[in-house]
């Protein structure tokens, strides 16, 4: 009897699978859709919505007006409900993140220190919109439709928390490229570099130790190494600032964990680390290692390796990252961290990169990065041009180096642009740039440098660089006017 109902629930399995197939194709063999077509529509028609060119309607964004679909939301400068308004007196967003309140001000010069506070606590990244509309030319073979079903668990088939299939992924890219060793390497998933930063300090400190591990970096260095590791407050390791000042200490029994960024951020050298010893670590962050913003010299072979998809293709907010580890117990630490940190990385954002990652790899990746490297490029050499006809300001010298990806001398194409106020006058170049320009960057101090410094960063959307450019222009050619601040 019981393999009676057992032989007829394996007929109606089989029966129900021929009828979904059935259903599924229509005559000639081609696909009939039957529960995506919603989902699908619902989306081209959300990506329909114009916005005036300065701006993007989204799937989850605010639904203002009932049935007519999400609102629109506008590029810096850019207002009315579809995007049509530039404001000409708004603040220039060349930074990261702004508060609403900052966004959305047409003061002209403000500044306020809480303001700033939001921008150092959340925000020392641009956003790498400059990548926007090569994902719009990529529209069919990068969108991603997936069941209300999908990866419910916590953990894959195998019962793990990373793709393999991602991670061969990443193995086959890095090789095409040729900007990291992956040969008999781990590789951890994290939500973002962010994450992945502190697991690797957490992974190279000391357990119990009388004498918590030293980290430093090399000034201008990116902020969030402090900020992080202060925020923990762990006793196993405490951060102590620039890297120059421990070079010539010999304290055998304290351990020391360098940060190496490398393209540097904020000012795209390619740095090396400037300690070594038996108890020197490194974490090398090579986040902006690709053809879009640098040379690829040489694959990176270092034992802590971090990558991020954020600059890799540009999709900031699916916070998904890498490090490749060279050593099998520093990669389980990691690997604990995450797990009790977040269970691993969200199944979704694993697939989304896939996807990603798969697109760039359809061409060798030439359609990816010759894309965004001229785009940088071209970006570069405006910003350029224009600083060298400056005698108030200058740039940070990046030199054309042999590119083995592209198999050539390639000039320069860095993330940001670190000016320097060259005035004896000028001692705070931000507020220089505020008042005179209504320009909003970072101010060098966050960066551990000096003031007269300001990052400004030219991987925002074409609508913010091309403001920057016309407000540099105008404090350029203004020279011979009022300076002094």
């Amino acid at each position: 009897m019981v393999k009676t109902q057992s032989s007829k629930r394996d007929l109606c399995l089989v029966c129900s699978l021929i009828l979904n197939i059935f259903f599924l194709f229509k005559v000639g063999g081609e696909w009939n859709l039957s529960w995506s077509k919603r989902a699908a529509s619902e989306a081209e028609a959300v990506a329909a919505i114009s916005c005036s060119g300065h701006g993007r309607a989204y799937l989850d964004g605010l639904v203002l007006d009932g049935n007519k679909g999400p609102a629109c939301e506008c590029n810096t400068c850019y207002g009315g409900p579809d995007c049509s308004q530039f404001f000409p007196d708004c603040a220039v967003n060349a930074d990261g993140y702004l508060t609403p309140p900052l966004a959305l001000s047409t003061t002209r010069g403000t500044y306020t220190p809480k303001r700033e506070l939001f921008l150092v606590k959340f925000g020392s990244c641009g956003d790498p919109l400059f990548l926007e509309p090569f994902w719009m030319q990529q529209a069919a073979s990068s969108a991603l439709l997936v069941a209300g079903w999908h990866r419910m668990s916590y953990s894959y088939g195998d019962q793990s928390t990373i793709s393999k299939e991602l991670e061969r992924h990443i193995r086959k890219l890095h090789d095409i490229v040729g900007n990291a060793a992956t040969e008999g390497r781990y590789v951890v998933f994290g939500a973002g570099s962010t994450q992945l930063l502190n697991a690797a300090v957490y992974a190279l400190s000391p357990d119990n130790s009388s004498s918590p591990a030293r980290v430093v970096a090399s000034i201008p260095f990116y902020p969030v190494y402090e900020q992080q590791t202060d925020i923990f407050n762990s006793v196993d390791f405490q951060f102590q600032g620039d890297t120059s000042l421990w070079k010539n200490k010999s304290d055998s029994d304290t351990e020391v964990i360098e940060f190496v960024t490398s393209p540097n951020n904020p000012d795209g050298q390619l740095n090396k680390a400037v300690l070594h010893g038996p108890n020197v670590k490194a974490i090398h962050d090579h986040a902006y290692y690709w053809p879009h913003f640098t040379a690829i010299p040489a694959p990176a072979d270092s034992d802590v390796m971090i990558f991020t998809l954020s600059k890799l293709t540009g999709h900031a907010g699916s916070r998904f990252g890498w490090a490749i580890i060279k050593d099998k117990v520093i990669y389980q630490r990691m690997v604990t961290y995450i797990s009790l940190n977040t269970m691993g990385v969200s199944r979704d954002s694993q697939l989304r990169a896939l996807k990603l990652i798969k697109v760039a790899l359809a061409t060798g990746g030439r359609g990816i990065f010759e894309f965004g490297h001229e785009m940088m490029r071209k970006r570069w050499e405006k910003m350029n041009k224009l600083i060298s006809t400056s005698k108030r300001f200058s740039l940070q010298k990046v030199m054309p180096k042999y590119c083995n990806y592209f198999q050539k001398i390639r000039g320069a194409s860095p993330a940001y642009a670190w000016l320097k106020c060259e005035k004896q006058e000028d001692k705070h170049c931000f507020a220089v740039l505020q008042a005179v320009a209504n320009i909003t960057g970072r101010r060098g101090s966050l960066f551990y440098a000096e003031d007269r410094y300001v990052r400004l960063s030219l991987i925002r959307s074409q609508d913010d660089f091309d403001l920057l450019l016309h407000k540099v222009n105008e404090l350029v050619a203004g020279e011979e006017g009022p300076q002094t601040m």
